[in-house]
């Protein structure tokens, strides 16, 4: 028997398969560090797990959609200060495909933190607004994905956008290719057995001031996030808590957590999950049936931030996406 699945008498888990799963309006249970945490209402198993599948269905949908559809990138090119040209010669700074791209397809000009593109005479270049799609026949300036207004250009089937990491000064060009086959073939990887006992309840416990959270990435870079805090939560009779990232604008938190399922059946590096900002009375829910893998493991060509230690969790999470059956790239 697997250590993930030797469960304890008090494990929760040991109660998914019910029909329905009461957790008991109004009362309580006392945390292990004395305090009281909200109980969650009964639950629908079936009506559960059909709500999970709808979520399943439109991650999937995001990974194939452009620009944010990982599955789709087929580049990845730091740009340094300065003048870096691309196109399909290869002995230029960034290589596009002959298909779509010609020899010589334009010059991205970085000056601090500012990109000016520069597009060769005769260049197919375009600049997508929604569905519209208008020709560039001048130089123009380009507002990364992390902007309040990204530019993202088309070129041929390949879009391009400039991509920024929270925190740090590094600038890409990101690549992708819209008729990648993999638009209409890719399946998500295996999910753990759908169960309502991994959906629990957390208080939201604010730092007297956000703090700066620096991670390392597999770039090996670091980003710096911010954190207004820390959920804790409690599972088979034990407080654990996570260092939640957050801007004061943000609707969710983005958790990065490691755990024992990490050397067995989940990612190596860790997984994501997001859970919805707290209430007025600081009160949330994590549900790790929605824990999602990064970007970096459907392509090679992202930047993906790891968890800190101190969301490393001494426990198996067998609950959420596991890591696929074969290597993405």
């Amino acid at each position: 028997m697997r250590a993930s699945d030797r469960l304890s008498a008090s494990d929760p888990r040991r109660f998914g398969a019910a029909g329905v799963l009461s957790f008991g309006l109004g009362l309580v249970v006392l945390a292990a560090c004395g305090q009281e945490y909200r109980e969650l209402p009964p639950v629908v198993l079936e009506d559960y797990r059909a709500e999970h599948d709808e979520w399943k269905q439109s991650r999937r949908n995001s990974l194939v959609t452009p620009p944010g559809g990982a599955v789709l990138w087929m580049g990845l090119h730091e740009l340094p200060q300065g003048a870096t040209a691309f196109g399909s010669d290869p002995d230029l700074p960034i290589v596009l495909p002959e298909a779509d791209a010609p020899s010589m397809a334009g010059t991205l000009h970085r000056t601090g933190q500012e990109v000016r593109l520069e597009p060769a005479p005769g260049t197919q270049l375009f600049h997508v607004r929604g569905d519209v799609r208008e020709p560039i026949t001048g130089e123009m300036k380009l507002g990364n994905d992390r902007s309040e207004e990204p530019t993202r250009l088309a070129l041929g089937s390949l879009g391009l956008r400039v991509h920024s990491e929270p925190g740090t000064d590094r600038l890409w060009l990101r690549v992708w290719d819209e008729d990648m086959a993999e638009r209409e073939t890719f399946t998500l990887p295996e999910y753990y057995p759908v169960d309502p006992a991994w959906h629990v309840s957390a208080r939201f416990e604010p730092y007297p001031e956000p703090r700066e959270l620096a991670v390392p990435d597999i770039t090996g870079g670091t980003v710096i996030y911010e954190t207004p805090g820390e959920l804790t939560f409690e599972l088979d009779g034990e407080e654990h808590s996570l260092v939640a990232v957050a801007t004061p604008t943000a609707t969710s938190y983005f958790l990065m957590i490691w755990d024992s399922t990490a050397t067995t059946n989940t990612y190596q590096a860790g997984r994501y999950l997001r859970a919805p900002i707290a209430d007025e009375d600081g009160w949330t829910t994590i549900d790790f049936n929605r824990t999602y893998n990064a970007p970096c493991v459907f392509t090679a060509f992202s930047v993906c931030a790891f968890p800190t230690r101190q969301n490393w969790l001494p426990l198996y999470v067998t609950a959420g996406e596991q890591r696929p059956a074969k290597p993405a790239y």
